[in-house]
């Protein structure tokens, strides 16, 4: 099967058309590849380390409000769908496949102006501004939530999963607690604000810092890297037991989630494809700054479910943060059962899945 993969911006787009790569490769399902993404976007970066073959088009998402800037957008917009029908052409893929993110777009487009199968991935539960336009071109769209399906045509609307649950299902506990001087035996709260970390996360850790110290649970507290200098700061007159493990970032953090017993974190497509795969108890405070509030309702999705927690970041103090934990960390029964229903939602065969919806498009 030859491929082109187009996705990029945030790591949300580009790690699910990394994982569904993966799977084809296991498979012995691909014959060549090539990704086409910005050189401003991390797939530039995250594509060529891994040595895939990568191609640049240059384009820019629209802005929200009225702007001359969008009309530079759609200039761009078409030099890029002219030079992507270019290399559609020259590559010959028997599909294309997208996973987000504007540089899709023209990406998709053009392969759909050339007849050339198409599918893309929407991982969150409220579509993206490209994939709603990309769902009216394409021949299959693929989701990770239900909820998303009515904001496609009904006939493209594949249930799917996201690709990188498949990744990491089946992951066991590996003992990289000790990595962080932790006992991989005690429960452990994982708290994450995303690779870049959360401020108000990071302040409610702070906040309930004396009273975690306390506790007869640990937790591993991932600061992000550009928040990391201000914690250590604010950390140099406080107390941080034995129980706790203050940390910039975790290289491959998926590896480490065998091993925490809840997750308080963000409500990126990827992070719940990930914690649902694996069936772990989570606490989601959502980002209020993406688009369409979509956070909340992927959040909304695992507590609807009884398979998370939610604090809106408006709501969350220390003293919230410690209530909720407390509530998960001391209670292993409520865990169990919220492992039990996260489990339920995940699609520990999602890149399988939305393979078959490729062979069938091709076939």
């Amino acid at each position: 099967m030859r491929v082109i993969f187009s996705g990029g911006g945030t790591g949300g787009h580009i790690y699910p058309a990394l994982a569904l790569l993966q799977r084809l490769q296991e498979r012995d399902l691909l014959d060549e590849v090539l990704y086409i993404g910005t050189e401003k976007g991390l797939e530039s970066r995250i594509i060529r380390q891994k040595n895939i073959p990568f191609e640049a088009i240059e384009l820019q998402g629209f802005k929200r409000s009225l702007s001359l800037d969008n009309l530079k957008t759609v200039r761009l917009f078409l030099q890029s769908t002219h030079r992507a029908k270019r290399i559609v052409r020259d590559f010959k893929p028997d599909v294309v496949v997208g996973t987000g993110g504007y540089v899709s777009s023209a990406v998709l487009f053009a392969a759909a102006q050339l007849h050339v199968p198409t599918v893309i991935n929407e991982q969150n539960s409220v579509a993206g501004i490209t994939n709603r336009f990309l769902g009216r071109f394409v021949d299959r769209i693929s989701i990770a939530f239900p909820e998303v399906a009515a904001q496609f045509p009904k006939q493209k609307v594949v249930l799917t999963g996201n690709p990188r649950a498949q990744q990491v299902a089946g992951m066991q506990a590996n003992q990289r607690l000790t990595d962080f001087h932790l006992q991989p035996e005690v429960p452990t709260l994982l708290i994450f604000g995303g690779s870049r970390g959360a401020e108000r996360i990071n302040a409610a850790f702070l906040a309930a810092l004396p009273e975690l110290n306390k506790k007869d649970y640990q937790v591993l507290f991932v600061s992000g890297q550009v928040h990391y200098a201000k914690i250590q700061k604010a950390l140099a007159n406080k107390t941080v037991n034995k129980n706790i493990a203050v940390e910039p970032y975790i290289n491959d953090m998926p590896t480490i989630l065998p091993d925490v017993a809840v997750i308080l974190g963000r409500a990126g497509a990827t992070s719940l494809a990930e914690i649902t795969a694996l069936g772990i108890p989570s606490i989601l405070v959502p980002s209020p700054y993406v688009t369409n509030n979509h956070q909340t309702k992927n959040a909304e999705s695992l507590v609807n479910h009884q398979a998370a927690e939610m604090i809106t970041e408006e709501q969350l103090t220390g003293q919230s943060l410690l209530k909720v934990a407390d509530r998960l960390m001391q209670d292993q029964k409520l865990r169990q059962t919220m492992s039990e229903q996260a489990r339920q939602l995940g699609v520990p065969d999602a890149a399988d899945r939305l393979i078959k919806v490729m062979q069938d498009l091709i076939h």
